[in-house]
């Protein structure tokens, strides 16, 4: 029979009410991640949707919160889902966000058991293999282009009850695919049992109806609309003269 915990929950996402930082739990303040800008002692993130979208630059922390996020709602800080460990990186130089999670705190109601998934764009071959390693009925991703893999992926694991955090996933997604992807979304939120917590780089993924969007930057996290986000005023100026943007961009 299965347990009480792994049944599903009868309340809409999001499931994940709030995460902030315990200062107590910080051993040293100049130490990675600690040291990020935006890591202040008042630094703290509600989740009043279903689905929270994160633009910022690169270098801001938005994949290091991401994992620390992860890592607090039991998935391993390399991607996968509860219990998975795909990607051994023990002997890594990078230190992730897995630290961050020891220093967070998190407000659930209800906390989600076993439900959802991690991707994260660079280890997606990774899990990839751990999943046909493991015999998955539903594996073979890796027999697609890589766009098509991200979205069988997406199609297989991504519509049942939990949290889904995604970390970049427009990274091999054409245009075309990315709405594909904002279908997708769609589909999840209208189950009305699944949370998303996404970082991107990409506009159109940005202006998913009915998302909070938050831009990070070294002061925190901040309600922004996509015109106002550094992402669209670039692809704004490139769609307007393509040769001259360039032209511009590639002067010494």
């Amino acid at each position: 029979m299965a347990s009480r915990r792994n049944k599903p929950i009868n309340l809409p996402a999001p499931y994940l009410k709030r995460i902030w930082l315990e200062p107590s739990r910080i051993a040293d303040r100049e130490a990675y991640p600690f040291c990020l800008p935006f890591l202040h002692d008042e630094f703290s993130l509600r989740f009043d949707r279903a689905i929270t979208i994160i633009v910022g630059e690169n270098g801001t922390g938005k994949s290091t919160l991401l994992e620390g996020i992860a890592a607090l709602a039991g998935f391993d800080e390399a991607g996968g889902a509860k219990g998975y460990m795909p990607v051994d990186h023990s002997d890594a130089l990078e230190k992730m966000g897995g630290q961050l999670s020891h220093a967070l705190r998190a407000s659930w109601l209800p906390k989600i058991v076993g439900g959802g998934w991690f991707f994260r764009a660079e280890s997606f071959f990774s899990v990839a293999r751990y999943l046909d390693a493991v015999g998955s009925l539903y594996a073979d991703f890796l027999s697609h282009s890589h766009g098509e893999g991200f979205l069988r992926f997406f199609e297989e694991r991504c519509q049942r009850q939990g949290v889904f955090i995604f970390d970049e996933p427009e990274s091999a997604l054409s245009p075309g695919r990315q709405i594909e992807f904002l279908k997708l979304m769609r589909r999840m939120e209208n189950i009305g049992h699944c949370q998303i917590i996404m970082a991107t780089h990409s506009p159109m993924l940005m202006a998913y109806p009915n998302a909070t969007l938050l831009r990070l930057t070294k002061y925190g996290l901040e309600p922004v609309t996509v015109k106002d986000t550094d992402h669209y005023k670039v692809m704004r100026e490139f769609c307007e003269d393509p040769h001259g943007f360039v032209e511009a961009g590639i002067v010494d």
